[in-house]
């Protein structure tokens, strides 16, 4: 019964996070210093970096 319970107070949490995750992510984003640090995790990503920083300048990727 214990399992139980435990799965099902995870699936709930998961369903929870997964209705309301933009608002969350919105929330946390909010936050400059979690922004700062996003922003920095995704730049060190080459296949993102390399599709987002020509865009922003004006050229084709």
């Amino acid at each position: 019964m214990r399992v139980f319970i435990i799965l099902a107070s995870a699936l709930t949490v998961v369903s929870v996070i997964f209705k309301w995750r933009y608002r969350i992510v919105n929330t946390l984003l909010a936050i400059s210093f979690l922004r700062k640090i996003a922003i920095m995790i995704t730049m060190n990503m080459p296949e993102i970096r390399n599709k987002v920083v020509p865009n922003l300048f004006g050229r084709p990727s």
